[in-house]
């Protein structure tokens, strides 16, 4: 079975995941709003008969017919239309941050499968060898060379790595479930096997680049801008409801009367609101400003949280890098020259069994958290790319340093 690939997983994500698909129709239905609120509102058709004029031989059947078109003070529609394209793209740049956070998702859950596979694997190999290190000892005490304690040491230290593989497998299965609902599976989807190696990513530029970019990049600023934009239209709109709206109006009214009369039945008119509450206007213009205000410290206080973000996770991916890079260059290294020292030693009757024990529980150890340590410079550096607004703009960014 071929191995299991970040990119594949991200792309059947964002594929198929119907939160995504949530979020787009919610787009989709805000598009919808810009021709109801820019449109006029339907025309009117009235009809009236006079009933004693049915019949009558006295008078002529009365009747009257009118048509009227309600027509909005000049630039209301045009305000209404510029608030609900701001707020249709708001909501194509909740689509956009949706969209960062499933990637941010499936990339965690991608490391955390590949290091419960990675921890598993190890496990297995140090209950391999703790076997072989059981017999040895077997073997020894059999000759009378050490206690029998040796071997009971042995079966504990066995006892402890197959319980620890109990975790680390539902640790995984854990990992494969969380994989397979992003991309909209059963949880219990068979997965191929992760990589067995992560490499690093490019180097980082500097932290002030990264914050420049999420501010001037990140969705779910550019939505709270958006949505400023359509507050200031909602403040625009409630100063305009000052002005009076007009409605046209033709008629036809036979009612009237007869004979020369008649010649008056054709009729134009126009109707208009007269905006004399002015509490309610008022009130609807502080209830406006109150809102932009609200709208203006909510932006503000969101940028600074996005500062605090990209900081925070250009901080952690940087550890993360020199930890990696550490456990390669200097522990993994002198943990294996120290297991090495300690069999010989042991094999020599220079050290207790429980000395040697030691050494092969520390070396797992540290194997477990170079894997670990490769996991958690995987996440960050999935939480840095959702931070700063996208992996195309992290790696723009550095091609640029």
């Amino acid at each position: 079975m071929s191995e299991l690939a970040l990119d594949i997983v991200v792309a059947q994500v964002l594929a198929r995941n119907p939160s995504l698909a949530e979020m787009t129709a919610a787009w989709e239905a805000a598009q919808a709003r810009y021709p109801q609120v820019t449109s006029l509102d339907e025309p009117m058709f009235g009809a009236m008969i006079a009933p004693a004029s049915i019949g009558s031989s006295n008078v002529d059947f009365g009747y009257r017919l009118e048509v009227s078109q309600k027509l909005p003070w000049p630039g209301k529609r045009e305000t209404r239309g510029r608030s609900a394209l701001a707020l249709a793209s708001a909501a194509g740049n909740d689509v956009d941050d949706m969209r960062l956070q499933l990637v941010e998702s499936a990339m965690i859950a991608f490391h955390d499968y590949y290091l419960a596979d990675r921890a598993i694997n190890v496990n297995r190999e140090n209950l391999k060898l703790l076997k072989e290190l059981r017999e040895q000892a077997k073997t020894r005490y059999e000759r009378k060379l050490v206690p029998q304690q040796d071997m009971l040491q042995a079966d504990v230290e066995v006892g402890r790595q197959q319980e620890h593989e109990l975790t680390l497998e539902r640790m995984k299965n854990v990992a494969v479930a969380r994989l397979n609902t992003l991309m909209h599976l059963p949880p219990d989807n068979v997965l191929p096997p992760p990589p067995e190696r992560l490499a690093l990513g490019p180097p980082l530029p500097g932290a002030s680049q990264l914050r420049e970019l999420a501010l001037s990049q990140r969705p779910d600023l550019q939505a709270l801008s958006n949505r400023l934009a359509a507050d200031q239209a909602a403040l625009r709109l409630a100063c305009q409801e000052r002005r009076p709206d007009l409605e046209v109006m033709a008629a036809y009214d036979t009612i009237m009367g007869n004979g020369p009369m008649r010649d008056l039945a054709p009729q134009v008119g126009v109707r208009l609101n007269l905006p004399v509450r002015e509490a309610r206007r008022e009130g609807a213009i502080a209830e406006a400003q109150s809102q932009l205000a609200k709208r203006r410290a909510e932006l503000e206080a969101r940028i600074d949280q996005v500062n605090l973000e990209v900081q925070e996770a250009y901080e952690q991916v940087t550890e993360s890098e020199q930890i990696v890079r550490l456990y390669e260059k200097t522990i993994l290294p002198a943990a294996r020259d120290n297991i090495d020292a300690a069999r010989s030693a042991y094999e020599k009757g220079l050290i207790p069994f429980v000395s040697l024990i030691e050494a092969q529980r520390n070396q797992v150890m540290l194997l477990e958290r170079s894997y670990e340590a490769n996991a958690d410079y995987g996440r960050r550096r999935a939480t840095l790319e959702r931070v700063v607004g996208g992996p195309s703009l992290l790696l723009s960014a550095t091609q640029e340093k």
